[in-house]
């Protein structure tokens, strides 16, 4: 069952070292805000799952909090490389980074396998490709038309965590817009975590939302503007300034290192982060 908790006191309790984390969002609602709390408390060897791992995830790899990341594309979306996640791959630093790489459709059927609780899941692909020489995959035989499938191994984080909209004072959430594998990755997950904008009365759910009960959750977190600077379906938009700066800002070590101890580690939290950002903050 959901406790209302700050975000620090969630992370502490339910991110340990060596878990296995995923930080699902797709576009938006991206969970910068838990990403940061993780660096600020100098968690180490996590295995990072994410179809789509983006700047979080770059900042993470660079702040040593991750020893392998299991996704299925990766960059800086609309500017170019993540040049953390370049430099643990191609140069070993902060350490080595193992790398599982995936199609999109395979991560998805693997999320939706382990949110079946599912050994594997099946999928026409990956043929024709060396990727199922990266990852988990093999190739099986259909016992009904003899046509050979791919099987993804389902995915089972220890830590699922996402960003959403509202939740309610019971701690159920809602969120809506573009959706990704938030649903399943909470449904696969041992604990999960949901950042959200606020935390409300009552739910009233728009066309189409996603309401995920309080007993498959964790921990709820009111964290305003905790997927910046992706942005929330309603609330903010998406801060295009911030992706371009982050190209020059990563690209060396020490810029990079400089950044980090300025604006994650000697901030207490989400909303000092956010402060520290002056210019770019605009909104919150």
């Amino acid at each position: 069952m959901a406790k209302i908790l700050p975000l620090g006191e969630a992370i502490a309790e339910f991110v340990q070292d060596g878990d296995t984390v995923a930080l699902e969002g797709f576009t938006h609602l991206i969970p910068h805000a838990a990403g940061h709390e993780i660096i600020r408390q100098k968690r180490r060897n996590l295995t990072l799952i994410r179809m789509t791992p983006d700047i979080v995830y770059d900042q993470m790899i660079g702040a040593g909090c991750a020893v392998k990341l299991q996704f299925s594309w990766g960059g800086n979306p609309g500017v170019g490389s993540l040049h953390r996640f370049r430099d643990a791959v191609e140069k070993g630093w902060p350490h080595p980074l193992a790398l599982e790489e995936h199609e999109h459709a395979g991560m998805a059927v693997a999320y939706a396998a382990g949110a079946s609780h599912l050994p594997f899941g099946i999928l026409r692909g990956y043929a024709g490709t060396d990727l199922p020489q990266h990852s988990t995959v093999q190739f099986i035989e259909c016992p009904f038309t003899g046509e050979r499938l791919a099987a993804v191994k389902a995915i089972r984080p220890n830590v699922a965590i996402i960003h959403a909209q509202k939740a309610d004072r019971q701690g159920n959430v809602m969120l809506w817009g573009v959706v990704g594998a938030q649903k399943e990755a909470v449904l696969a997950a041992d604990r999960a975590i949901v950042t959200v904008e606020e935390i409300v009365d009552k739910l009233d759910a728009p066309p189409n939302a996603v309401i995920l009960p309080a007993w498959i959750l964790s921990a709820v977190c009111h964290v305003k503007g905790g997927a910046f600077p992706s942005y929330t379906h309603g609330y903010y938009p998406r801060n295009n300034a911030f992706y371009r700066e982050w190209n020059v800002i990563s690209k060396e070590r020490e810029t990079f290192l400089a950044w980090i101890d300025q604006h994650i580690m000697r901030t207490q939290d989400f909303s000092g982060f956010l402060r520290s950002l002056e210019s770019l903050r605009d909104g919150f």
